[in-house]
């Protein structure tokens, strides 16, 4: 941890000011993979960790926790296993969906660039400035639900992290490791490893993201039924990335 505070100065330190709107933060919030080699401040650290546990969780029962790794033995080991495991899963995808070809290889497409911007962040995992781990602390049995009591806190620490200047990426790099990772930061056994998050300063920054239509995700009544304000505000710029429909087309009606 870096020591750029003491405990008695954070405790009379307020949240910082809002930099964005909240509507503006949601609409602007991207998946950040690429990172700047910068330590990130305890204040910072503690602001987005304090939105992550005002997060709503079932009954508020409040059953997780966050494993916050910057810097240290341990840390480095976890980010050193993680970037290994991530490594792995990531030429496996590569090879599988086609980044290797077609639009792949060309070098202007969005493809290409995302391809660029996943190798960027395998190449970084290992130095990452904060790898961020969330434990459900199951307290039932697994339930198809129960990741409804730990998930909207990784929204919530990713929107936090975007209004103090920085990024962030949810991912599940940790699953090939799971159980290496588990003996080093002795994690309890029931409990259930959600996700492996990186923060840091972006390299480039944030920016209107990019989804489909509002018309494609709003019903009104019948699956289908569309009411007509769901239409997207001006600007909005879209994609046609996702699953198909049950007919196998995109929204703008090409097979996929």
């Amino acid at each position: 941890m870096i020591a750029d505070a003491s405990t008695d100065d954070l405790a009379a330190t307020p949240v910082a000011a809002d930099t964005v709107g909240l509507l503006e933060g949601i609409a602007s919030t991207r998946s950040i993979r690429r990172y700047r080699n910068e330590p990130i401040p305890d204040d910072v650290l503690r602001d987005i960790c304090f939105a992550a546990s005002r997060a709503p969780t079932g009954s508020n029962r409040q059953p997780f926790r966050l494993i916050v790794l910057t810097d240290g033995e341990v840390a480095t080991e976890a980010k050193r296993l993680v970037a290994d495991a991530a490594a792995r899963l990531w030429r496996t995808k590569r090879n599988d969906d086609g980044y290797e070809g077609g639009s792949g290889v060309e070098d202007t497409s969005p493809k290409a660039r995302m391809a660029r911007s996943m190798d960027e962040h395998i190449a970084g995992l290992a130095t990452v400035p904060a790898l961020i781990l969330p434990v459900l602390l199951r307290y039932r049995e697994p339930t198809e639900t129960e990741g409804s009591s730990i998930y909207p806190a990784m929204q919530n620490l990713l929107l936090a992290a975007r209004g103090r200047g920085y990024g962030g990426l949810v991912a599940m790099w940790h699953l090939p490791v799971e159980a290496q990772l588990r003996e080093l930061l002795q994690i309890p056994d029931a409990a259930m490893m959600a996700a492996t998050v990186t923060i840091g300063k972006p390299v480039g920054g944030h920016g209107p993201v990019r989804r489909r239509p509002l018309d494609h995700f709003v019903f009104d009544g019948p699956w289908g039924s569309t009411p007509a304000w769901a239409i997207d505000p001006p600007g909005t710029r879209h994609t046609s990335a996702g699953p198909p429909d049950a007919a196998g087309r995109t929204r703008s009606g090409t097979e996929t």
